[in-house]
């Protein structure tokens, strides 16, 4: 389930660095947190879509991943998305 382009575009005017970014960690990760979390409301009605539930994991593994990279190279730009996303309790 892809993002409609005013969500993206909203998306991108939040975490990006500067005003042609669109791929640095912070954008991947904030994109990426909006698809699983239309995806998890997906899972409410479509308990049995396995093939989706399958993408779902991946992109949970492909931001997990690039948190790691980004808490190992700019810790304050971490903690900064983390908390704006809401992603650790």
């Amino acid at each position: 389930m892809a993002l409609s382009t005013e969500k993206k575009g909203d998306v991108l005017a939040q975490y990006r660095r500067g005003p042609t970014d669109t791929g640095s960690p912070e954008v991947q990760v904030a994109l990426l947190s909006e698809r699983i979390n239309g995806l998890s409301e997906h899972f409410t009605t479509h308990k049995a879509d396995h093939s989706s539930r399958r993408g779902l994991v991946r992109m949970v593994n492909q931001r997990r991943k690039l948190l790691d990279n980004l808490k190992a190279t700019k810790p304050a730009s971490y903690q900064q998305v983390v908390e704006r996303l809401g992603l650790r309790r």
